[in-house]
Parts: C-alpha cells; structure tokens; sequence
C-alpha cells in the first residue's frame, strides 16, 4: 500500500474514533458541567496535571525512537517493557509521598481524597504503553481507534453514573481509572499479537533509546510546564473557581485543534519517519498546514464570534465567567495549527534536541510573562500572557522548521491567508446577524453556524477547491 493510501486509510479509523471520542466526552462535559461546581473543575485539573506531568516518563521518551529507527529486536523491546512497568510502580509510590506537599502548596484538603487515586493510574498506563508505539509503528490505525472509543466509553459512563450519585470530584478521578483499565485490557490483548515480552533487561543495549529518549523525555517535561504553567500559577495564586473557568475555557477553544491535530500527526508520523529528504518532509509540512489550519480555522473563529451563546448552552450559566477566556484562547488555538507538525519533522530529521530548544526557549519567554501577569492583571492577564508566549513559540518554530527543510515560507502563507480570508468573511456575516437578530439561545447559535459554514464552503469551492475535484477525491476515500 502507497504512502498516501496508508495515511488515508489511517485517517479514516483515527478520525472516526476521535470524533466518537468527542461526541463523548462533550456530552460529558455538557452533563456533569450542571451537577458539579466550578471549583470541582480546578480540583481535578490539579490531579491530570500531575498525571501528564508523570505520563511524560511512560515510555522513557521511546515512543518516537521506537518509530523513527524501527525497532522490532524482541529483547530490547522487553528491556523497554519492563522499565516501563517499574517506573509505574515507582511513580504511584512517589505521587503518594508527594501528596502532602501539594496539598499544602494549593491550600486545598480535599486533594488528599484524590491524589491516591490519580496515583492508580500509573501502574495502568505504564503496563501497557509499549503496545501502543508497536501498533502506531506498524499502522495499526484501526486496533488503535477501537481500543481508543472503548476506553472512552468506559471513562464517559463511569463519569457521569458516579457524578449522578453525588460522588463530586471522585466522579472524574474514577472514570480516569475506568479508562486506563479498559486501555491496559485492550492494548495488552491487541499488541500482544506482535510482541509478547521475554525475561530479559539490559539497560546497556538500549542506549541509542535512551539518548533518543533523553531529548524527548527533556522536551515532554518543557512542554508540560509550558502547557501547565497558567494551570499552576492560577490554581496557586487566584482561586479553584478560576482555574475551573479556565479550564473550560481551555478545553473549548483548545478541544478542536487537540483532537483534530493529533489524528494527522498520528498518521503522517510513522510515514515522515521513512523519508529522508528535505523536499519530501517539507511537502508534507506544507500539506499537513494547510489541512490542519483549513479545518480548524472555521471551528476557531466560529466559536469565537458565538461563545457568548455556545458557553451558557453546553456548560450552563455557572460557566459564563469563562466567556471572555475562550475569545482569548481561541487564537492560540490559530497559532497551534501552525506549530503542531514542527516535532514530526524534528523527529523525522533525527533532530529531538531542536525539538527540546524551541520548549525550552518558550518556557524561558513565558515564565516573567506570566509571572507579571498573575501579579498586576489577575485571571485576564495570565490568559493574555499566555497568547503573547504562544505567538513568540510559533516564529520560533517557523525558523526551526527553515532550518531543517529550507525555505517554504511563500507556499506556507498561500495555504493559510486562504482560511484566514474565508474566516474573515463568515466573521462579517455573523456580526451582520448577531446586530440584526440576535446572539445567544439554540434559536440563534443554530443559524450561525449554517451561515457562518455556507460561507466558509461556499469560498472553498469558488478559490480553493472546485466540487468536481471534492467529488474525486471523496471516490478516492
């Protein structure tokens, strides 16, 4: 199968499942949204920082060294299976020692009823992760998607049913256990079929891994505290309530660009990986743009101009304090689209220190941004500030990227002052409407968006792709 027939039958499971995916987790969201508070929100965003931030170690940095060399020798395979497995063992222990100190760094008791169990999941992931990168490395995309809407679904039911039975914040913390129960049964079934582990470690002969690892497991930890490095300074400075409007904020405007953008990065990785060649690699930059920012620029600017309806809608009138936050997130989101394939072709380059530089240099920018921030503007200045760090991180990585493939940059603005363009004129029309009409209640949100995607459609077939070429391609689907 060709290299463009693989991504498209890749695509197709991937999408599928992240769309059931989100489909769940929306309606979870929009449901447990109206039966726990706010600060219920900021507790447990605590919690799956904490997780990602040991996440970071699941595979000592593997994954993208496993992928890019193609490993397939079985005893190196279980020297990483088994340091895997120990790490998790060892970081349920750690969070728990650990726990004391974060309690007294949030002023918040009630993380002493839910950091034990975050700790749980550890040992789950760990066990497992290692089928993960095997079935991503032989493109496996539809073992993976399946095992993916299982997992969610046992997270989603789990949810809500406990949060129904008055579990508060143990409602989430558990259906975070569910799913990483349901992903140890499913991998270990599914990627057993190619690597069952034999009684064999020996650090000394994955050292190539690990060197490779080093980098990514320095650039997991950088982008973590650039990810979090709002979270923190809110949960630690403002309030619980405010770091939940955050959060919602977060994952709305955010939500599209990280399920989306994973799915194309998921597919073209392993395929990037085994090209070489710099006009290569950077073709498939400049396609990987200009699908990402042309499906996610219209999502981004529709909720921006419609958030003053979509929030009260999906959250309820509890969340409307986070209105504001998500006009101001929706533009990192833009500025995503753009940076999201940098580490692909970092990756592919044998490059991960780059990779490790451009986080660094971010974290370096972002840390007296958001601290004066947090000092003299409060919630809306933190957000702000976080705009401001994301703009300098994408020339950062623009530069990064001419530095591996050379210069792209005029075909790089012909794909994305296209959606820029088509945006601006479904923005004009919604003003049109929200002047005229009206802006909040389903009455109103529903109009929008059939005006605001006839537009942005309409557009696409007159300048950029004709119905007769959509049709081709849809056959070649």
């Amino acid at each position: 199968m060709s290299n463009q027939k693989t991504a498209i039958n890749g695509a197709k499971w991937t999408t599928s499942a992240t769309v059931i995916n989100t489909v769940f987790n929306s309606l979870q969201m929009a449901i447990i949204a109206r039966i726990l508070a706010p600060s219920i929100f900021g507790l447990v965003s605590i919690c799956t920082m904490m997780l990602n931030f040991f996440y970071i170690f699941a595979n000592l940095g593997f994954a993208n060294s496993i992928i890019s060399t193609q490993e397939t020798d079985k005893k190196r395979l279980s020297t990483i299976f088994f340091a895997s497995f120990g790490l998790g063992i060892i970081f349920c222990g750690v969070v728990n020692l650990c726990a004391p100190i974060i309690i007294n760094f949030y002023h918040e008791p009630k993380l002493g009823k839910i950091i034990p169990l975050a700790a749980l999941n550890f040992p789950l992931i760990y066990s497992c992760q290692i089928y993960g990168i095997l079935l991503q490395k032989e493109l496996r995309f539809r073992t993976i998607a399946i095992n993916d809407i299982l997992c969610a679904v046992a997270s989603v039911v789990t949810t809500v049913i406990l949060a129904y039975h008055n579990f508060q914040e143990l409602a989430m913390m558990y259906g975070q256990l569910a799913w990483a129960g349901m992903r140890l049964v499913t991998y270990t079934i599914t990627g057993s079929k190619l690597f069952k582990p034999v009684w064999h470690f020996k650090i000394k002969e994955i050292q190539h891994h690990l060197r490779f690892g080093a980098y990514s497991i320095g650039e997991g930890l950088l982008q973590f505290a650039n990810t979090n490095l709002e979270n923190i300074v809110i949960g630690r400075y403002v309030s619980m309530e405010a770091l939940g409007y955050f959060n919602i904020a977060y994952q709305l405007a955010i939500f599209p660009i990280y399920k989306l953008n994973p799915i194309i990065m998921q597919v073209s990785f392993p395929i990037m990986a085994r090209m070489k060649e710099n006009d290569g690699l950077k073709r498939a930059y400049l396609k990987i743009v200009d699908f990402i920012t042309y499906c996610n620029f219209p999502i981004l600017t529709g909720l921006f101009m419609t958030a003053v309806g979509v929030v009260p809608i999906v959250f309820g009138h509890n969340f409307l304090p986070s209105i504001p936050l998500v006009r101001i997130v929706v533009f990192v989101g833009f500025l995503s689209c753009i940076t999201t394939p940098f580490s692909a072709i970092a990756f592919s380059k044998g490059k991960p220190n780059l990779v490790f530089l451009s986080n660094l240099i971010a974290l370096l920018v972002k840390l007296p941004i958001i601290y004066l921030a947090a000092k003299y503007y409060g919630l809306f200045g933190i957000t702000f500030g976080y705009l401001i760090c994301s703009t300098i991180e994408t020339f950062v990585c623009l530069y990064l990227v001419y530095s591996l493939v050379g210069n792209f940059f005029s075909q790089f603005l012909n794909n994305v002052c296209k959606p820029l363009a088509f945006c601006l004129a479904m923005s004009v029309a919604l003003l049109i409407y929200q002047h005229f009409i009206g802006s909040t209640g389903l009455i109103n949100i529903i109009p929008q968006v059939i005006i605001g995607a006839a537009i942005y459609i309409g557009l696409t077939f007159k300048f950029k792709m004709s119905f007769r070429e959509v049709m081709e391609l849809k056959k070649s689907l």
